[in-house]
């Protein structure tokens, strides 16, 4: 299982592995398809049976930009403006310019759906969660500010959020080669929720549960991308909003084998290779650790291994094919439960 891999990652592995011309995604159709193509090999050759892809509605969200640092990379990376929103006040609300989902280009979906060879399947979502969106678009301070002093243009704001990412989930799951919405909302830090687990409540786990409730009646499972501490919403995203597996792992948070000695007889226990040691380890070790977890958490079941959180560009390419045929090295001899 992987959430992400960053097309630093993907183009020498397209290249010089798979032998094929990269092509980068464009505005032109020609681009788009070649890049999807190549989208659908990568994930093909390297032993998936899916394919992950989302894009994002675009929203007026203050950013820092700045050029990525990963070797070979020529794309920039934005940081969110911490201290001032877009969204500030009921006034800058009535002017906010919200994306119409009746205007997205679904191409990259539909083209994907309708190529995918024999066995595969799409796994998709809408880019970026409610809470993420929110903390963007009014500024994590902001938004801090009004969860105190208005809590309902707090709720307004998530709400327009919700009924967006509703409408666009609503798509996906039109779509007949969709085998499982996997969202990404970080709502947690090393030690905690980046807010109280009350206003979590409130504001955004009902909307996750209304997009398993979408899931579940087309008998697809409801994926769960959150990175940081997460435990105190935990019985609340299983019992509540009724996750089927849950993904972000971090060792010095909760280890996959911990969080699945916990958790793991409920829900699905996904991916867990801690990013310290893809980013850092020698190749060596990474296959090393990807054994353990395959040891540890694959004999219990209902275990997908793949990064603790997704391979960004930073990850040397011949770590990520460690992990990668370490996994398949070890599937032809492990016992299916």
């Amino acid at each position: 299982m992987e959430y992400i891999v960053d097309d630093v990652v993907m183009k020498p592995i397209v290249t010089d592995l798979l032998g094929r011309r990269w092509v980068d995604y464009g505005t032109e159709r020609a681009s788009q398809q070649a890049y999807l193509d190549n989208f659908i090999e990568f994930w093909y050759r390297l032993g998936y049976d899916f394919v992950r892809f989302e894009q994002s509605l675009e929203f007026v969200e203050r950013k820092l930009v700045i050029p990525d640092a990963a070797p070979g990379s020529t794309k920039d990376r934005g940081w969110a403006d911490e201290h001032r929103g877009a969204i500030t006040s009921w006034e800058e609300l009535e002017k906010f310019d919200w994306p119409l989902v009746e205007e997205f280009d679904f191409f990259p979906f539909e083209y994907l759906n309708s190529h995918l060879p024999d066995g595969m399947g799409l796994i998709s979502s809408h880019g970026g969660g409610i809470f993420e969106h929110i903390t963007w678009i009014m500024s994590l301070e902001g938004f801090c500010s009004c969860l105190i002093s208005d809590p309902l243009l707090v709720k307004t704001v998530a709400d327009k959020l919700g009924e967006l990412m509703r409408k666009f989930n609503r798509h996906l799951l039109d779509l007949d080669r969709l085998i499982a919405l996997f969202p990404g909302d970080d709502m947690g830090y090393n030690v905690g929720t980046m807010i109280a687990p009350h206003h979590l409540r409130e504001f955004f786990l009902p909307w996750h549960r209304l997009f398993a409730a979408m899931a579940h009646e087309k008998d697809r499972p409801y994926f769960l991308h959150s990175c940081g501490n997460v435990e105190k919403i935990m019985e609340d995203l299983i019992e509540d909003v009724k996750i089927d597996g849950k993904h972000s792992f971090e060792n010095n948070i909760v280890p996959a084998q911990d969080f699945q000695a916990k958790y793991g007889e409920r829900i699905a226990v996904l991916g867990g290779l801690d990013l310290n040691i893809l980013c850092a380890s020698p190749p060596d070790e990474v296959r090393g650790q990807t054994r353990k977890l395959v040891e540890t958490c694959g004999s219990h079941g209902r275990y997908a291994v793949g990064s603790g959180n997704s391979i960004p560009s930073y990850i040397p390419p011949g770590n990520y094919l460690a992990m990668v045929y370490e996994a398949i090295d070890l599937s032809k001899s492990f016992p299916l439960n």
